[in-house]
This record gives structure tokens, C-alpha cells and sequence, in this order.
């Protein structure tokens, strides 16, 4: 079985989701002489890193970048810590929406709302990085990723199982992955709050509670949080229980990704980022 076979993101379900940069609102404005240091959480990025730096040095003597990327799980409560004591670095890449804010309220991060290229950006993309008045925008975005599923192609054709169409057809699908045994149906654990949030209630939430303009209508106090959509989308992300992997309590997202990788698990949710690993395989 090739890992090659394993990936593809099934398009039924999926979810936004992008990686912004900002600046401190202490930035250091001399150019010359001078080290920036980047905070992020991406910790498996410093080979795309080192070729970025090393074309932005070359253009810019006198300056030098480094990127100090600190443990996914651990990022946020390293990043306030950092910034509450003076030592965190210059450029930070911002969590979407209330983990971002909180820090450009709390006046850790500047306003870069007429930043030179920002108006290249639609405002959707802007979104999560924007004040709830639309008018303050305080990071800059730089990527996006889509949630979806992953699935293992060779068990799939071995027995003779299809990409549902509809969520319907999917819960099905888990039920005769787990009738058949060898594999467990879904490769993700609960261990980390942040693996359930993202590739659960993210990746297939929007389909239930009605995209981005929920959010917008949550804003501005035209719904509710147990409104019907967003209380179907709770549901449906509880009927994954029967088909988690056996003792998922205590399965990281590195586990997970051992399971699917080891043909443990027939179907991992996750998202794009995931993509060139496999191809590198």
C-alpha cells in the first residue's frame, strides 16, 4: 500500500481557515543592524523558512530574520506569556478571530490598516483579523488551508467503499468501516481540545449553522448560539463517538497522524496542510 494513494480531500465538507502575520505595535522602525525574530506555531515550516530568509537577506544586508516556532498546543499560552514580559518577537503570527483580537486589544499589536498592499485583499480574507466594526485591521493575511477528509484510497477500493456525497451517506460509510474491523473508521483523538475544534466542529460546522454569515448574524445579535443550526451542528459532530479510535482520550494529533500513516485508520480528518507530506512520502 503507497501512502501516495492515501490522500484526497473530500470537497463535501470544508471549512476556511487562514495563517496571518502582524506586527507588534512596538516594531523597532531602524532597518539596519537589527535581528526580527517570528513567532509561530507551524513548527514543521522551517525548510520553506530558511529559503525565504535567506532570499529576503540577501536582498536586505543588515537585517536578519529568525524563526522560532514554538509547539502548536502550547503556542498561545507561550506567545501571551512572551508578550506580557517584553520578550516576544517581531513579527507574530496571529490565531483567527478572538485569540487575535484579544492581543490587538489588549495593545500588542499595531495598526496596519493602511499597510501598502492590504487593499490587494478582499475583506473576507481580512475577516479574521479585523475588528467586529470592519475598521481596524491589525494582521496581515499570508495563507489559507482547507478542512476536509483524508482518506486511505487502498482500503477503500479493497472493499468496495465510495466518498459519501451527503453526511447521511458518510455516518453510513463509518458504520461498515467499523462492521468490517480492521481498521478503525476515524483517525483523530480528544486528547487536545484544539483536534475536535478544528477538524471537527470547524471543518464541518459551516455546513450546518450556514458559513460566515452565521458568524456575522451571531455579531450582530440576529441569532443565537443554540439556534437550530448551530445545535445540528453539535449533534452531527456527536455522532463521530461510535467510530473515534479505542482509547482516543489519549491520542495527540501526532497520533493520529500515526494511525493513518501505519493503516490504522481508514479516514483522518484534517486539511490541505497535510498534503505535502504525503507528497513528500
Amino acid at each position: 500500500m503507497t501512502v501516495n494513494k492515501f490522500r484526497k480531500i473530500v470537497a463535501f465538507l470544508m471549512a476556511l481557515t487562514i495563517v496571518a502575520l502582524a506586527l507588534p505595535a512596538a516594531l523597532p522602525v531602524k532597518a539596519d543592524d537589527v535581528t526580527l525574530t517570528i513567532e509561530s506555531w507551524r513548527t514543521g515550516d522551517e525548510p520553506v523558512w530558511d529559503k525565504v530568509i535567506a532570499a529576503f537577506e540577501a536582498k536586505n544586508p543588515g537585517i536578519k530574520v529568525k524563526f522560532q516556532p514554538t509547539n502548536p498546543p502550547d503556542y498561545n499560552a507561550a506567545l501571551n506569556a512572551k508578550l506580557t514580559s517584553g520578550t516576544a518577537g517581531d513579527l507574530i503570527t496571529c490565531r483567527p478571530f478572538d485569540a487575535g483580537a484579544l492581543l490587538f486589544k489588549d495593545g500588542y499589536l499595531a495598526d496596519l490598516t493602511g499597510l501598502s498592499g492590504l487593499e490587494h485583499f478582499s475583506t473576507f480574507a481580512k475577516a479574521a483579523w479585523t475588528t467586529d466594526d470592519g475598521k481596524v485591521t491589525y494582521c496581515v493575511p499570508m495563507a489559507s488551508v482547507l478542512h476536509g477528509f483524508i482518506y486511505n484510497k487502498d482500503y477503500f477500493d479493497k472493499n468496495g467503499f465510495k466518498e459519501p456525497k451527503t453526511y447521511e451517506e458518510f455516518l453510513t460509510l463509518l458504520e461498515a468501516i467499523k462492521k468490517e474491523g480492521s481498521m478503525a473508521p476515524l483517525a483523530i483523538g480528544t486528547k487536545e481540545g484544539w483536534t475536535t475544534t478544528s477538524m471537527g466542529s470547524d471543518n464541518i460546522g459551516p455546513n450546518f449553522w450556514g458559513g460566515d454569515q452565521a458568524r456575522l448574524d451571531l455579531i450582530a445579535g440576529k441569532r443565537k448560539a443554540n439556534d437550530a443550526g448551530f445545535v445540528a451542528a453539535w449533534t452531527a459532530l456527536s455522532k463521530w463517538a461510535p467510530y473515534l479510535p479505542e482509547g482516543h482520550e489519549a491520542i495527540s494529533y501526532t497520533d493520529a497522524q500515526g494511525l493513518f500513516t501505519s493503516g490504522k485508520a481508514a479516514i483522518f480528518p484534517a486539511g490541505s496542510w497535510e498534503i505535502a507530506g504525503f507528497e513528500r512520502r
